[in-house]
């Protein structure tokens, strides 16, 4: 009962903030516009920037990472699991709009704040991002339904730097050059939200082997 209400109340935290996060998106780059926020308007000084191009690859771009992020939290639950069909439909959609970013972020990376180091940045999160994804949708076609899960908490980790970037990204800019804080964000991001599923995953699975025998032992 305790690790169900765990569970909840970590499902409301991350609805909480991909809630927030939709807002700023929103907020940022429909109402007050691409061409009026600030990590474009630096972007208007490369002549080969091309906004209505770039807001063509953007918009899908931010759009179907929301929907990413939407999705993780209620596929982790048990009430997703008691509906497989439910739940499979929602693995396609996350899945399918995963594939499709990951074809639209090369180009965008092309233009990332902070040049060259910045767009290796952003271009290794891809890759990561498209195995992790990858690997969880081929485990799940295979029924391997532990390996499956392990995988897929591992591309939600990758879509959670979506938000995590974002947020990382703060303090480093404050005293460092674009070029700089924004690539050490991305994979201090992505090394954050990893390790965490990695630890959460042995610490459930220590947890789980201890019940087992301790079980055992009353048993026998």
């Amino acid at each position: 009962m305790k690790k169900d209400k765990k569970v909840n109340l970590a499902v409301i935290g991350l609805y909480a903030m991909v809630l927030l996060f939709s807002v700023y998106i929103l907020v940022m780059f429909f109402v007050i516009g691409t061409e009026n926020a600030p990590m474009v308007k630096g972007k208007m000084k490369n002549a080969n920037f091309n906004l209505p191009v770039w807001e063509a690859f953007f918009y899908p771009h931010i759009i179907l990472g929301t929907i990413a992020l939407a999705i993780g939290p209620f596929q982790l639950t048990k009430m997703s699991r008691k509906y497989p069909k439910l739940h499979r439909n929602l693995g396609k959609i996350y899945g399918f709009t995963i594939f499709i970013n990951v074809l639209l972020v090369p180009y965008i990376s092309l233009f990332s704040t902070g040049g060259r180091s910045t767009m290796i940045a952003f271009l290794v999160l891809n890759a990561l991002w498209l195995v992790t994804t990858a690997m969880g949708v081929l485990r799940g076609f295979q029924k391997r339904i532990p390996s499956h899960k392990t995988w897929i908490l591992r591309s939600y980790a990758i879509t959670w730097v979506f938000v995590s970037f974002r947020i990382v990204v703060i303090p480093f800019s404050i005293f460092l050059d674009a070029s700089l804080s924004f690539p050490i964000a991305v994979y201090l991001a992505i090394a954050m939200n990893l390790l965490f599923v990695e630890w959460k995953g042995k610490k459930g699975k220590s947890q789980a082997d201890f019940h087992k025998s301790f079980v055992q032992k009353i048993d026998g």
